[in-house]
């Protein structure tokens, strides 16, 4: 019995000015606030005594394994990442880091995002990222496109109603 996993795919390496600063600034404030911060906890716990037993030492510890996984992660992303920063020649079309307003040809509802890196997703400011199915049917489609996205419930047609 075998708990092979074939690999993921690779993420894109493109990224928009503001996603940058704020991985900068995540892995800043790790390395220079965060990380010390818990350091300084974990030797106190430590200073108390038996360490087997002690659940702040123990936590302490865990916190500094996971930040320094995410310091280690960020340190390696950030230089493989492009910035771009320069819209196309051509803004009819839909290109990184547009807004993107569709409409559903069966319910007629629209739904608005912006396209961006896969490092910078948030659902929260409706921002999907460049490997998403659905932007990668919308790329380079202009207005009054129609477009078909495969979804996880089927097929669905839309029309690119901004960029």
């Amino acid at each position: 019995m075998s708990y092979y996993r074939p690999p993921l795919p690779p993420k894109s390496n493109l990224i928009t000015p503001e996603g940058y600063k704020t991985l900068q600034d995540e892995l800043d404030y790790f390395w220079r606030i965060k990380r010390p911060e818990v350091t300084r906890s974990v030797s106190e716990a430590a200073a108390q005594g038996d360490r087997s037993e002690n659940a702040e030492y123990i936590y302490g510890k865990k916190l500094l394994r996971e930040i320094d996984r995410r310091v280690r992660f960020l340190q390696k992303r950030l230089p493989e990442l492009k910035i771009v920063n320069e819209k196309p020649s051509d803004q009819q079309r839909i290109f990184f880091g547009a807004w993107v307003t569709l409409e559903d040809v069966e319910t007629e509802e629209q739904l608005s995002f912006r396209i961006v890196g896969a490092d910078e997703i948030d659902t929260k400011k409706n921002w999907i990222s460049i490997d998403a199915p659905m932007a990668k049917a919308l790329l380079k489609k202009a207005i009054d496109d129609e477009v078909i996205v495969d979804r996880p419930m089927g097929k669905s047609t839309f029309w690119v109603v901004t960029v």
